[in-house]
């Protein structure tokens, strides 16, 4: 591949520096913070990108949207470890991705402004319904509109007359808004893979104002639910006087009655200066035909089997998370221990493997979560354990893909309970590797993927009382039952997968 730099235009605090006089020459437009492969230096310089190790993860979705694609451009940041004004960089990918990347520079302190303290600090604790983790204390809101702008010079820069560009995640909020100041001409989607909070939640935040604004510049808005896109149609209701709509039905893969985030209605567009605002819900989904050619590798069947060996005559629970307060990891522990201390036969016959990735360091709260599972986990051993049975496995490593799926395929239940998620992918993973068998999710119900799996085992795990009786229940389910269950959560797995999502997406779009 080859790299060439372009003149880098400053991006004002405040507001975007002019669109160029010449458009770009990309139809097609995907801006994420994250670059589409990882950067790997040799000793000698010579640069390599290496694949991302999961095939389900957002980042190879995104990047197989550009094979069906005439011409495209990927922008995404690239750290600046040196003080000074650098170019950005533009990549020409090889086929048979064969698309544009352009990397803008941000220092280090940008990175961290924006990314680590506004955007974790801010905005994460309010999109999953925490208020009480709200910190605003640390944010420079004028970094985070100064690296916003200068995504958006970028898009402007690529962008061909009348180009598509999608928009990734809430930390790109206020890009909408300075690109359709400087070219009104294009088309621009935003999808969040994260919730979106009730209005009194979503109130909390300073800026509110500004990202309703620049979402409603959109022409079509994503997110994963219909709970979700209600949410914000209610805030753009209540907080900027926009014209709704009458909701219609939701799809009948979302009518999930008596669930948590369930809802029998969704509103499909808010009108807003004389422009319609599409409003899409539509879940991400898996690769669940990547999933099994993985699992018939030799070399993952060999890691299955002595999975298999090791926990052979006990129920293996796997669980697979990482270090986050909403993940809910710390109620699962205390659940389980529950289990061990009311149920006595199950002594022996039960393991749980906790899959729990610590988090980057730097941030206390998430240094404290991580030790408070270490802690849980210290205590559930050292009570119950025998010299032939450890109760918790607990692994903070990040653990590679292909392994990942030698656990899918020999755990008899996965145990998923966050106290909020998005989505989460692994328990469709979990149902696509386990396709034609038994097995048992546990899923808590508030996560986006418990509107979508029928047959899982829901469980509040705000509840002592429901986390008690679903993870009961799973350990003790009949096999036809389970397998049952597993045929209708498979049918929704199937039917959804990563490509439905991306083309429900920009189908939508390409009829506005």
């Amino acid at each position: 591949m080859t790299s060439k730099t372009s003149a880098d235009l400053p991006a004002s605090a405040k507001a975007p520096a002019p669109a160029p006089t010449v458009a770009g020459t990309s139809a097609f437009l995907l801006v994420y913070h994250r670059s589409p492969f990882d950067e790997k230096i040799d000793a000698d310089g010579t640069r390599h990108w290496v694949d991302q190790k999961s095939p389900n993860g957002i980042i190879p979705t995104l990047r197989n949207l550009f094979r069906s694609q005439r011409s495209g451009t990927w922008v995404a940041w690239r750290r600046q470890d040196e003080e000074g004004t650098f170019d950005d960089e533009l990549i020409q990918m090889d086929p048979p991705n064969d698309f544009m990347l352009r990397r803008l520079p941000l220092t280090t302190k940008q990175i961290s402004s924006f990314y680590h303290v506004t955007s974790k600090e801010s905005f994460w604790p309010i999109l999953h319904s925490f208020p009480s983790h709200f910190s605003v204390d640390n944010s420079d809101w004028c970094i985070f509109e100064e690296v916003n702008a200068s995504f958006a010079r970028a898009a402007c820069l690529e962008a061909a007359p009348g180009a598509t560009i999608w928009i990734h995640d809430y930390n790109l909020w206020l890009a909408p808004a300075y690109i359709r100041k400087e070219r009104p001409d294009v088309r621009i989607a935003f999808f969040h893979h994260t919730p979106f909070p009730s209005t009194d939640v979503f109130s909390i935040l300073p800026w509110r104002d500004e990202i309703l604004d620049s979402l409603l510049c959109c022409d079509l808005v994503g997110f994963h639910i219909p709970r979700y896109a209600n949410n914000f149609a209610r805030s753009a209701v209540s907080l900027r006087a926009v014209q709704g709509v009458d909701p219609v039905p939701v799809a009948e893969k979302f009518r999930r009655n008596g669930s948590a985030l369930a809802e029998p209605n969704v509103v499909p567009y808010l009108m807003h200066e004389g422009r319609r605002v599409r409003i899409v819900a539509s879940p991400v989904g898996t690769s669940p035909d990547q999933i099994r050619r993985i699992a018939a590798n030799p070399d993952v069947c060999a890691m299955s089997k002595q999975i298999s060996e090791q926990h052979s005559d006990r129920k293996l629970i796997l669980s697979a998370s990482r270090v986050d307060y909403t993940k809910g990891n710390e109620e699962m522990l205390l659940a389980y221990e529950r289990l061990l201390e009311a149920d006595k036969t199950w002594h022996g016959k039960v393991e749980l493997f906790l899959g729990c990735v610590a988090a980057a360091g730097g941030m206390r709260i998430y240094d404290d979560i991580q030790r408070a599972v270490e802690e849980i986990v210290g205590r559930i051993n050292g009570r119950f354990a025998r010299i032939d049975w450890t109760p918790v496995r607990l692994s903070t490593r990040r653990i590679p893909y292909e392994e990942l799926v030698a656990w899918f395929g020999e755990a008899d239940v996965c145990w998923i309970t966050p106290l909020r998620d998005g989505l989460n992918l692994v328990a469709k993973e979990y149902v696509a590797a386990r396709r034609g068998r038994d097995g048992v999710l546990v899923l808590s119900e508030f996560t986006g993927a418990s509107v979508e799996l029928q047959g899982a085992v829901l469980a509040n795990p705000y509840s002592h009382g429901s986390m008690d009786r679903a993870i009961a229940e799973a350990l003790v389910m009949p096999k036809p039952e389970q397998c049952e269950r597993m045929v209708t959560m498979n049918q929704a797995v199937e039917e959804f997968t990563v490509e439905h999502w991306a083309e429900q997406q920009l189908g939508e779009l390409s009829v506005l």
